[in-house]
């Protein structure tokens, strides 16, 4: 420690003076006063413990400033006394600098107009009359600022200006501006808006969310030409009676507000296509609300709903309704009407009994957990062929029906907690079941442990139950699997006849006596179904479609007059006239004179032609085989399929090695194409052709590559290509603009090209786990367009697997900081 009185040590003595010398003090002067020291009041006075000690010549940054407790401070002297010469003359002081005025604006307080005014900046002024576009949005505008309500007109120095003037900055002459017609001021302190809202009728867009707003203007109905109109997280409990006669207006959210009703005047928005009114207090609906013809979606989850108006089912274009979290306790019993019903989103109420759904052929998830239902209905299982998401779960269900091996498009079935304790075997038959949630249910059936591994084990486990049962039963392993897993194009009750279908041409003859039937060799029947029961004295394995009217055998017959039915419901054809018939998928349209060929030995006995199943190729325009070991498929199957309208084909869960050569008759048609789980290697050029495919499903095959026509699939939205062989994303696929979902999981890909997934603008969802990835680009995380990102299960180190489990956003922001600025 340095001593004052006794220096030692030069160097610290010459700093010392030096430091004295602008202090002002005497190394032997122990009467110092630090706050007359320059050098202190510019760091703060070390004896002011006061915490708030302002610096007095310090930096004009306004903040308190001290000395770091790791700064070496200057030492006090140690006391001594004063001599009276000192003592009688006064030592001169120095001048104090002035403390500077620092007037500091509160973060919270109450914004005056001229703050607001100043959002509005000359360079936004500009792009909003250049684009059409102002984006006032997290603004923190308590009000809207004034100038902008006059947007539209000539500013003063436009007017003012010559033409020599305005043509040497054309691009801001009055010519090149546009009106407004895009204003979003959401997530600000807005809690009304001006009359002059008015002034704005060339907005098509606004977008008011995350405000305060208590009330909208009447004259907010002047905006002629509005399409979407967002209002929600507000304070509203009403809209202005004038909103309602807007011509235009196609989207309307009005979510998480204060409504307790919907105002009737609703059906005068005839345009209306999008309406959410969720996270209110509404307690019922309209009786007017069914004349929203157009609209596609209705919104109203988190509301205290307890029944639907009657006419709901007016609304024929209908594609998704939620009605989650309401107190409903059954659905309309028209729901059928509503033909074009896709999303069904029911849980969360007080439901006890599902309805028949007959007539929603198009619905592919239907949301129902946490209500009291206690049964499937079985006639649900038979109209729903399109369902692809059941969620029962939290229910009270205690027995599944057999029947829901008819839902062939099942994906994924959740059935958890509730009293169900025993698993048909027939589950065993879906062919895309690739989610099965049982837990929370006293299954005795299944071992515990076999439950614990998953869908894939338990499906197993039930399909080797079949087989057994099968065997013992003394009855062909073939024939009855065949039976079973048909792929799902059952549905009629044994009492069906040709006569119950619209489309079917059989016209009974009383006075016709049936013919002698010869006695055929059929496969005993295995399930427990009438309809398969059915199904399997007319096909032993598998539904064939009725050829069209206008197939080159029947131009020359009346088609009508030549059918019979013998007592047994089999459709018999006259001795003269030779029906079309096929050996399975393995052989050829052949002449046939009987009905029947039962072949022992073959994979597919040949099956006769049936206006039941053809009506139900016309019905579900669906051509669906799975589980049938198939290695080719006939041309004629799909030129049957392509003069019904056929527009999904799915042969999952066979042998195929490649895409069958008949698929190029359906060119035109196909929208959906499943072709997973078989042994294809490689897709010929002729998909190209394809010019409405919308989902492509390619995986568990052993693909390695696709062709590069592949990227003129323009309307491919969704392509799965998990379990294959690829070692990198095909180059074809960077040219598909419309692509949303690429499923790339469970291959061997190495790297990713960035600049490659930068030319797919659309894509959404890109699931790459379970590959040999080692180095994620960093640049990747600028593709904001990417909204769920899956990589887990690669080799990289970064970013870490914490990171991964936060989900997209986290991973984004990660690869986003390290991009090189």
């Amino acid at each position: 420690m340095m001593n004052f009185n006794n220096v030692q040590d030069t160097a610290s003595l010459y700093a010392f003076n030096n430091l004295a010398k602008e202090c002002n003090f005497s190394p032997t002067d122990s009467g110092y006063d630090f706050d007359d020291c320059s050098w202190f009041n510019f760091y703060g006075n070390p004896n002011d413990m006061s915490g708030d000690s302002v610096p007095r010549n310090g930096p004009a940054s306004g903040s308190a400033s001290r000395i770091p407790r790791c700064a070496q401070r200057p030492r006090q002297m140690a006391a001594s006394p004063r001599s009276p010469q000192m003592a009688a003359s006064p030592r001169p002081r120095m001048a104090a600098s002035p403390r500077p005025n620092y007037a500091f604006q509160p973060l919270f307080h109450e914004r005056a107009t001229h703050e607001d005014d100043t959002v509005l900046t000359q360079e936004l002024w500009k792009l909003a009359r250049k684009s059409g576009t102002l984006n006032l949005s997290n603004k923190g505008l308590a009000r809207v600022p004034q100038r902008l309500y006059d947007i539209n007109d000539a500013d003063e120095d436009s007017k003012a200006a010559t033409l020599e003037q305005l043509c040497i900055k054309e691009e801001d002459a009055w010519w090149n501006q546009v009106p407004l017609t895009n204003l979003d001021l959401s997530s600000n302190a807005l809690t009304k808006l001006s009359p002059k809202i008015e002034n704005l009728q060339s907005l098509t867009v606004l977008t008011l969310h995350d405000n305060a707003l208590a009330s909208l203007p009447p004259e907010i109905g002047k905006l002629e030409k509005l399409v979407r109109l967002n209002v929600s997280r507000n304070k509203l409990s009403d809209l202005p009676r004038e909103l309602y006669s807007l011509p235009e207006l196609r989207h309307l959210n009005i979510s998480y507000n204060q409504f307790n009703e919907l105002n009737p005047d609703i059906s005068d928005l005839h345009m209306l296509e999008f309406l959410d009114a969720g996270h209110n207090n509404i307690q019922s609906l309209p009786g007017g609300i069914g004349f929203l013809v157009r609209l596609t979606a209705l919104l109203l989850p988190h509301n205290h709903i307890k029944d639907l108006p009657p006419d709901l089912v007016n609304m024929r274009s209908l594609q998704r309704v939620d009605l989650m979290q309401n107190d409903l306790t059954c659905l309309p019993e028209d729901m059928g009407l509503l033909r074009k019903l896709q999303f069904l989103y029911i849980q969360h109420n007080d439901i006890l009994e599902l309805s028949d759904f007959e007539g929603n052929e198009a619905l592919t998830e239907l949301h129902a957990s946490n209500n009291y239902i206690e049964n499937i209905p079985i006639r649900m299982c038979e109209n729903l062929p399109h369902l692809k998401v059941l969620d029962l779960r939290d229910n009270k269900i205690t027995e599944l029906p057999d029947e829901l091996c008819l839902l062939r498009n099942l994906n994924r079935l959740d059935v958890s907690n509730n009293s169900i304790d025993t698993l048909p075997v027939s589950l065993a038959s879906l062919a895309h079941l690739i989610s099965l949630q049982v837990e929370g249910n006293p299954i005795k059936s299944i071992r515990r442990d076999i439950l614990q591994c998953g869908t894939t084990r338990i499906l197993k486990t039930l399909q080797e139950r079949s087989l057994a049962k099968t065997k013992e039963e003394g009855g062909s392993t073939d024939g009855a699997a065949g039976a079973r897993l048909s792929g799902g194009q059952t549905g009629a009750a044994a009492g069906d006849t040709a006569a119950n279908y619209p489309d079917s041409s059989y016209q009974p003859e009383p006075e016709q006596q049936p013919q002698e039937q010869p006695q055929q060799q059929h496969f005993p029947c295995q399930c427990q179904y009438q309809c398969q029961s059915q199904m399997q004295l007319e096909a032993p394995h598998f539904c064939v479609y009725e050829p069209p009217r206008n197939y080159a055998p029947y131009q020359s017959v009346d088609y009508e007059q030549e059918q019979r039915m013998d007592p047994s419901g089999q459709y018999m054809p006259q001795q003269q006239q030779d029906f079309p018939t096929f050996n399975g998928f393995g052989g050829m349209f052949q002449q046939q004179q009987q009905l029947f060929y039962g072949q022992n030995g073959s994979n597919f006995n040949q099956c006769a032609v049936c206006p039941r199943w053809v009506y139900k190729l016309r019905h579900t325009r669906t051509l669906a085989v799975n589980l049938e070991e198939l290695t080719d498929v006939p041309d004629e199957v799909f030129q049957l399929a392509q003069a019904e309208g056929v527009h999904v084909v799915d042969f999952a869960r066979n042998n195929l090695r490649t895409l069958p050569k008949g698929l190029q008759h359906m060119q035109q048609l196909v929208t959906e194409l499943v072709l997973a789980h078989n042994l294809i290697a490689q897709v010929p050029q002729f998909i190209s052709q394809f010019t409405r495919i919308s989902l492509l499903n390619l995986s568990n095959n052993l693909l390695t590559d696709l062709p590069k026509e592949f990227g003129v699939l323009n309307t491919l939205r969704e392509l799965n290509i998990a379990n294959n062989r690829f070692a990198f994303i095909p180059n074809g696929l960077y040219d598909l603009q419309g692509l949303e979902i690429l499923i790339a999981s469970d291959n061997h890909i190495k790297e990713l090209n960035v600049s490659g997934l930068k030319c797919m603008p659309r894509l959404s969802t890109l699931d790459l786990r379970n590959n040999d990835i080692d180095f994620i680009p960093p640049i990747l995380g600028t593709l904001t367009n990417i909204t769920h990102l899956e990589l887990v299960g690669n080799p990289f180190r970064q970013p870490r697997h914490q990171i991964l489990m936060k989900g997209t956003d986290s991973i984004m922001s990660y690869l986003r900081d390290r991009v090189p600025r």
